[in-house]
């Protein structure tokens, strides 16, 4: 069977995905929200092993269309380590419409133009990127180790290579001291970046996250229900890109579901976060917004 070290995560398209950990844990794995592989210490897979997956995957099922190569950023491998694995799939695997990765704009960057087309032209088509906020006193505060101009750059190579863009960022990262900061500057990102998709989720701390020992201590205060629809108003406010982005907000941890083209569906969007800050009863309980 295939072999899986610690607790895996996807982003939410990946859900009906072959995942295959292609590395363990995260390279940064220093982000301030974040608790998701905490407990493990980075280390890459061997390729034979990563292949031995997927020969046991493809013993089992007659169908593959899609693949996930985990873990939290596996394109920090090289292209050595990276084109065995696709060639794999091309060869085996044929049926396979989308190969996806978690890619840092760290990891990105190491990369070159040439390096991505090739990757494209061998069956990776999207890319899933944490921007988290447009802001860079945010981006500091977070400890996301990337700045805004790091990030933009790194998201509009991908999409001139062919690869899509899945960007996410994160409503009230910068509490009620940045929010209107990290409003504004997400927008302009959203805007200078280009993407191809681009999700909003609602911050939740873990109790062990290292930001929750800011909420507790003060020195960051979480946005209430209504000032993250202000905020995600104001980020959508913003938002212009050249090209069509298809957005979502229907995370777990939002408090008001949102989908459709930015900037085509701006206003209608925009209007129905009003209407949610004007009745409370539309948005999402507490209680629900679970992980």
């Amino acid at each position: 069977m295939i072999k899986y070290e610690g607790s895996v995560y996807r982003p939410p398209s990946e859900a009906y995905s072959l995942i295959v950990q292609a590395t363990v844990g995260c390279t940064h794995n220093k982000c301030k929200f974040c608790t998701m592989f905490k407990e493990k210490k980075f280390h890459t897979r061997k390729t034979e092993d990563i292949i031995a997956d997927f020969e046991w995957a493809r013993k089992r099922y007659s169908q593959i269309p899609r693949i996930f190569l985990a873990d939290a950023d596996a394109l920090c491998l090289s292209m050595d380590r990276l084109m065995p694995i696709l060639e794999y799939i091309e060869a085996k695997i044929p049926e396979c419409e989308r190969v996806s990765i978690y890619g840092r704009a760290t990891n990105i960057m190491r990369k070159s133009d040439d390096d991505l087309r090739l990757l494209r032209r061998h069956g990776l088509k999207m890319v899933y990127t944490g921007f988290e906020s447009g802001n860079d006193q945010v981006l500091l505060n977070c400890r996301k180790g990337e700045t805004r101009a790091e990030l933009i750059d790194s998201i509009q190579r991908v999409e001139e290579a062919g690869i899509e863009e899945s960007v996410m960022f994160i409503n009230s990262l910068g509490g009620r001291e940045l929010w209107r900061e990290h409003a504004i500057d997400t927008g302009t990102a959203i805007t200078e970046m280009n993407a191809s998709y681009v999700s909003f989720l609602t911050l939740l701390t873990s109790p062990d996250a290292p930001m929750a020992e800011d909420i507790a201590s003060g020195k960051m205060t979480l946005l209430t229900p209504e000032e993250v629809l202000a905020e995600t108003y104001l980020m959508l406010e913003n938002s212009h890109p050249k090209k069509s982005c298809v957005f979502r907000q229907n995370h777990a941890s939002n408090y008001l579901s949102l989908k459709g083209n930015i900037p085509e569906d701006n206003e209608r969007m925009m209007k129905q976060l009003k209407m949610a800050m004007e009745n409370k009863g539309m948005l999402k309980d507490e209680r629900f917004r679970l992980l």
